[in-house]
């Protein structure tokens, strides 16, 4: 039996349904925008495996600056004590996060950002005596797959099974053009009751919602009605973080900045699992305390994990070369060039480019669903065809490597063009 075939013996796979699954590639090597399985076939990896790789596989900067802590403490308890690689990370997140960013809450991915963000506003008002036990977020938003993260999701299908025990929140539409001022208005009506302890949303891009943006002024007027009715604001960059949207961070677009921030995926460049959220002095004033009871009791056994710090320090490195951030400004061009190319073809719909990320929306007749035939039929002629993109429904994306090369991503974008004919 191949790797491939003794996989399905034991392992359970995240977001399949195993019946119908289809076979599993076993990757064995990676170097830069490229993956290998076991049969020697090449991948271009044009979503660096779920947003998390933008340096390219096996970095040696990140391996080294891991192998080095490896060697000279790999993990030590945070609860009680610290460690240089954290000190030093929180003093580099000071450096590149918005200004009003001054505490730093180490966790272990997305989902536990976002958890440890909702935690903190609902347990805030709690701590001062307000009854704010409710969330607003956008529709059809993704923020992930912990209960509170869950609860923030607009994503039916990945939380239809848990509905009678989560948090609750209320949507307002995504303020995408035509729908601002119906967004605005539900928003405004929402934070005067007095009911909402936070709003929480993706910043100008909603990724699993399939890469739908939308204008930093209407983020900026929704901020300003949150900050004017004692609601904080969450700003989940799991995503959109470390350059994804040609900004550091996609919040650098706005005037206005949010109260906490989410950070995990290209953190460490792809290697060791780590997130971290971050918040403004007032919210950590509100923890701040003689009654210990007021304390923030949330951790993880590798909260600030010394290996993860290192990881993310020599990522982050990595992100301020100019190298890599001509390597952004050349995908974006490369991006805008495709799309002027694409958004005239009978079959694209709506296409879409910010910083690294591309999207089209293919016209469908009427088979549109997140794992439906038509997205799985496009999966398959992806991996066929050695090129690694997981539409979304009828949406076709590209979030690849800073280092992937020209050649590279022409082939994926030809790819691509092949692709929509068949469907």
């Amino acid at each position: 039996m191949n790797l491939s075939e003794r996989d399905l013996l034991h392992n359970w796979h995240p977001y399949t349904q195993h019946k119908t699954a289809q076979f599993h590639p076993a990757i064995v090597k990676g170097k830069d925008a490229l993956l290998w399985d076991e049969t020697g076939k090449e991948y271009i990896d044009a979503i660096a495996s779920w947003w998390v790789n933008p340096f390219g596989h096996s970095n040696p900067i990140i391996a080294d600056a891991i192998y080095q802590q490896l060697t000279t403490l790999e993990h030590v308890l945070f609860g009680g004590f610290t460690h240089d690689k954290a000190v030093y990370l929180s003093e580099k997140l000071m450096e590149i996060l918005p200004s009003n960013q001054k505490k730093v809450f180490y966790s272990d991915n997305g989902s536990t950002a976002v958890e440890v963000a909702i935690k903190g506003a609902l347990q805030y008002f709690y701590n001062k005596g307000k009854k704010k036990t409710k969330i607003i977020a956008f529709e059809d938003a993704f923020h992930g797959d912990t209960f509170g993260a869950m609860a923030a999701s607009g994503i039916t299908f990945y939380t239809e099974a848990f509905r009678g025990s989560l948090l609750e929140v209320v949507r307002v539409p995504i303020p995408t053009i035509g729908y601002e001022d119906k967004a605005i208005a539900i928003l405004e009506q929402l934070v005067l009751s007095g009911e909402y302890a936070a709003f929480i949303f993706e910043p100008l891009v909603l990724g699993a919602a399939g890469m739908i943006m939308y204008e930093p002024a209407i983020l900026d007027k929704m901020i300003a009605i949150c900050n004017a009715n004692d609601v904080f604001t969450i700003a989940d960059e799991v995503m959109t973080g470390f350059g994804k949207t040609g900004k550091t961070f996609a919040t650098d677009y706005l005037v206005n900045k949010p109260d906490i921030m989410c950070l995990s995926k290209a953190l460490t460049g792809g290697t060791i699992p780590m997130a971290i959220t971050t918040f403004t002095q007032e919210v950590f004033d509100g923890f701040y305390d003689d009654d210990v009871n007021k304390a923030l009791f949330h951790g993880h056994t590798f909260t600030a994990n010394p290996t993860g710090c290192a990881a993310a320090l020599a990522s982050i490195g990595l992100l301020q070369t100019n190298d890599m951030q001509a390597n952004i400004q050349r995908i974006n061009q490369l991006h805008l060039a495709f799309q002027l190319k694409i958004k005239v073809h009978p079959k694209v719909k709506t296409t879409r480019v910010l910083g690294v990320i591309f999207a089209l929306e293919v016209i469908t007749n009427g088979e549109e669903s997140y794992y439906g035939t038509m997205r799985n039929k496009l999966y398959t002629f992806f991996i066929e065809n050695g090129i690694i993109l997981r539409p979304v429904g009828n949406i076709v994306y590209i979030l690849p490597p800073y280092v992937i090369t020209a050649k590279q991503l022409e082939k994926v974008y030809q790819t691509i063009e092949k692709a929509i004919e068949i469907v």
